[in-house]
């Protein structure tokens, strides 16, 4: 009964910003090419929903790396959908790279045209690349950054897989740091009957950012496995001290 009511709380809240949104984005047009105030918005709408449960739990660490001043290419592990608004507890106005599917998903799918979230068709390879890099650079340009899961597609484990080119590609042409960000604790929101773990802790930790210098002076397949490194090394010990806690 209390997953119902909060899945109806959903569906009303996320109802009334997708039209607010909707309206700032027509207002803010002229002055905020990079959707700040929209992006803002729904940095609101994930702290009113996450809020509400009295035991769900948000730990955010090492937002000292992150300059609010900058444009990142964030990179993430992909466990579940919940990932999604986790990565708003992260201070940054960022644009996402998702497959054209989760663009019609109702109430995702228009959230994320409202942003200008970056669609990509995951079955044309090249064109996906030469979109990615294109429109990233775009969005770089105007002040935001541009979020990717490197694994391009979740986790069915938990572990971080290997990665694709993309996201590194992309800051290596744009100029900008590489921001690698570890999440633990979204694939146990949602039990597998759909209903809600009511004691649930979700931790977001963002590591030491990649310099542009050697983003641009690394090889691509190094650059990614070093940062793939500090990532899996990053979330061993999230878990590690989830045991001891």
């Amino acid at each position: 009964m209390l997953s119902l009511l909060l899945y109806l709380y959903a569906i009303v809240v996320c109802t009334l910003f997708l039209i607010v949104s909707a309206l700032v984005l027509v207002v803010t047009w002229p002055f905020d090419k990079s959707r700040r105030a929209v992006h803002e918005l729904s940095r609101v709408l994930v702290h009113l929903f996450f809020g509400v449960p009295p035991f769900w739990r948000f730990r955010v660490e090492g937002l000292e790396h992150v300059d609010r001043s900058r444009s990142y290419v964030i990179v993430l592990n992909h466990q579940a959908m919940t990932d999604i608004p986790a990565l708003y507890r992260v201070p940054l106005n960022f644009r996402w790279v998702s497959k054209r599917e989760v663009f019609r998903i109702p109430f995702f799918g228009q959230f994320l045209r409202l942003h200008g979230d970056i669609c990509i068709d995951r079955g044309h390879a090249s064109e996906a690349m030469e979109q990615l890099l294109r429109d990233g650079r775009l969005w770089i340009s105007r002040g935001a950054s541009v979020a990717i899961f490197p694994e391009g597609t979740r986790s069915k484990d938990g572990e971080i897989h290997r990665f694709k080119a993309g996201a590194f590609e992309l800051a290596r042409k744009a100029g900008v740091e590489i921001l690698p960000v570890v999440l633990d604790g979204t694939t146990t929101l949602v039990k597998r009957n759909r209903l809600f773990n009511w004691r649930n802790t979700i931790r977001v930790k963002v590591l030491a950012p990649v310099p542009a210098g050697q983003v641009a002076a690394t090889d691509t397949k190094e650059l990614m496995a070093g940062v793939r490194e500090r990532m899996v090394g990053a979330l061993e010990a999230i878990r590690n001290e989830n045991k001891v806690g």
